[in-house]
């Protein structure tokens, strides 16, 4: 399985002919060239983590191609053109060749004054976990996380204590499009640390680098 990095909080991970997408948001360079597309995970309804234009492009050469949601991304995409299964806490689905757990329900507070959205969670395969806008942990150890590192809802002190409790053996950035390259070198090193407390590697993946599992 391979993991890639695109801009911000989207990610495609790879099986052999099959990709999952996970997260195309604002912030992503379209996504036309992705092929083999099964599934398509929206955590939730921020349009930094989809927008139904991205949805839209993708299904051009993946017609067949499932997105997955919770409640709050099924409301919002409504009145789009676009098929969206609702997902939430303890659903289990295989797609193509990927296994898929999902956990959690609710976004990270962000202020008092703006209401929390519905959240999810996503386990690839048993190894692969990412948590959207949520400090939602995982169910047991994980081989590899990838970790939001700056956003209006955390700070780097909340994001070091999650990566240290779940104590991933690989983690990498993802939620840093509102930094600056000063502020990634910032707060990598931050993370960095954290993870090697529970033994770990932090891989600061940059914009098109994959990762292998």
């Amino acid at each position: 399985m391979k993991i890639t990095k695109y801009e911000h909080a989207c990610m495609v991970v790879q099986k052999s002919s099959s990709s999952l997408i996970i997260d195309p948001g604002a912030y992503t360079t379209p996504l036309t060239d992705v092929t083999g597309v099964v599934a398509i995970v929206i955590t939730h309804e921020h349009p930094d983590h989809w927008t139904p234009e991205h949805l839209k492009r993708i299904l051009v050469k993946n017609p067949d191609a499932r997105i997955l949601g919770p409640a709050g991304v099924v409301a919002a995409a409504k009145d789009d053109d676009v098929t969206i299964e609702a997902v939430a806490e303890g659903d289990e689905l295989d797609i193509g060749q990927f296994s898929l757990k999902f956990f959690g329900d609710k976004h990270a507070v962000i202020h008092e004054s703006i209401p929390v959205i519905d959240n999810v969670a996503v386990l690839v395969d048993d190894n692969f976990y990412y948590a959207g806008d949520s400090f939602t942990l995982p169910p047991g150890p994980v081989d590899t996380l990838a970790v939001p590192i700056n956003a209006p809802w955390l700070k780097v002190s909340e994001v070091m204590d999650y990566v240290m409790q779940v104590a991933p053996k690989r983690a990498f950035p993802v939620h840093e499009a509102l930094l600056s390259k000063i502020g990634v070198s910032t707060y990598g090193p931050r993370i960095e640390w954290a993870t090697a407390r529970g033994g770990g590697e932090y891989l600061p993946l940059a914009l098109g680098e994959s990762l292998d599992l």
